[in-house]
């Protein structure tokens, strides 16, 4: 199908006039991806999918619950202390499952060079409900543990936050974003982040978006978490700052309190906590 469907793309370009190829083009990046996802949606797979994901919809209603980021804080941050709690955990926090003694509650992944690069260490982990957009299911492979949801990389206006998780979920440039919303999906309206550090080193010289890392990574807890080869997208914390916004004013007129529990870090949108006073160990480092 999509050998014929460039086909067509090509005898288009030749044919038309380069404007009318240009907005016809624009339709159909619009177009077809949504008629895939219905198709999809509507299929037997779609069917349990959707009927897993409305489940969770108030599962953990009156529990709190601890989004943990990939900040440099982590390192200065027990983690052994969340085990039992609800916990929602992303990307590469899979280095150190075997360190903190659990695997969270959640695990989810939308950045598609996070997906392709570590799909072998992803698609191995067991034991945690595992969200992924749909169009990762290319390298992100399905298996029990998996849901996938409907992930909306491209709206106007930016940004937005869904409270139907079940039917639409959306890219705020950092996948804590996603994570906000499933914490809001799942009934939790106390939420706490935890490894949000917010801030990043200047990135090396690039002339797009994506950056090859040829060193150690000082901007995670790890410095192999994005070491030598391993590709990431240029933060832009401006733009995750917007969505953190629209989160905090969605969060104030829906019953839902979040608060910044990182230990340092440069995010201040969300009132500040100590991590200590949370989890009830008065020897963890000071903010």
């Amino acid at each position: 199908m999509n050998s014929a469907l460039n086909l067509i793309k090509k005898v288009a370009q030749r044919s038309l006039p380069p404007t009318l190829y240009q907005r016809l083009g624009r339709l159909y990046d619009g177009f077809v991806p949504e008629l895939a996802n219905l198709s999809w949606q509507y299929s037997w797979a779609g069917f349990h999918n959707r009927r897993r994901i409305r489940r969770l919809h108030n599962a953990y209603s009156g529990r709190r619950c601890f989004i943990i980021g990939n900040g440099p804080s982590l390192s200065q941050t027990d983690l052994r202390r969340l085990a039992g709690e609800i916990t929602i955990g992303c990307n590469n926090l899979f280095l150190i499952f075997d360190e903190i003694g659990f695997v969270p509650t959640f695990y989810t992944v939308e950045d598609h060079l996070v997906a392709e690069d570590r799909a072998e260490e992803i698609n191995r982990i067991r034991g945690t409900a595992k969200i992924f957009p749909r169009d990762l299911a290319y390298c992100l492979l399905p298996d029990e543990d998996t849901t996938h949801i409907n992930f909306v990389r491209r709206y106007e206006p930016f940004p937005k936050f869904s409270n139907r998780f079940d039917k639409v979920v959306y890219f705020g440039g950092t996948v804590t974003h996603l994570n906000l919303q499933l914490a809001y999906h799942i009934g939790c309206r106390e939420v706490y982040l935890v490894g949000v550090d917010h801030n990043y080193q200047s990135p090396p010289d690039t002339e797009g978006n994506v950056i090859v890392s040829t060193g150690a990574d000082a901007d995670h807890f790890r410095p192999d978490y994005f070491g030598p080869g391993y590709r990431y997208h240029n933060p832009r914390v401006e733009r995750m700052e917007k969505a953190y916004m629209a989160t905090r004013d969605f969060a104030a007129h829906n019953n839902m309190k979040i608060y910044n529990a990182t230990i340092g870090g440069k995010l201040e949108v969300f009132p500040r906590v100590h991590y200590r006073d949370i989890v009830g160990d008065d020897k963890i480092g000071e903010l």
